[in-house]
């Protein structure tokens, strides 16, 4: 390892800082549980809900602002993993069509 020190399985640069490629792996291993484990499952449901003709709630619309407040806060580590561009569409995707969905069935109640 040049110029840096490897403990419980984090490299270390001399300066103190973690390597930053390993720190984009680690935040993207978070989010990715984080997305398969709450957030698509509970996306899945709203669109189910919205497809039925139900509003969305003050709790859903809190999810909802929250996950693409989320999905958005960080574009350099987007920029530094493209290959993760495709996804971020289809789930940015799909809120828009739970949010499209859940207006629609404010403005017909």
């Amino acid at each position: 390892m040049q110029g840096g020190i490897l403990v419980n399985g984090i490299i270390f640069k001399a300066s103190g800082m973690i390597d930053p490629t390993l720190k984009d792996e680690g935040t993207i291993a978070v989010l990715l549980l984080e997305l398969n484990e709450e957030h698509l499952p509970r996306a899945r449901r709203l669109l189910e809900k919205v497809n039925q003709g139900e509003k969305l709630s003050d709790g859903d619309i809190r999810f909802l602002t929250q996950v693409c407040d989320d999905a958005t806060s960080n574009p350099l580590l987007v920029k530094r993993h493209p290959e993760y561009r495709a996804l971020i569409s289809r789930i940015m995707d799909l809120y828009t069509e739970i949010i499209i969905k859940g207006l629609e069935n404010e403005k017909l109640s």
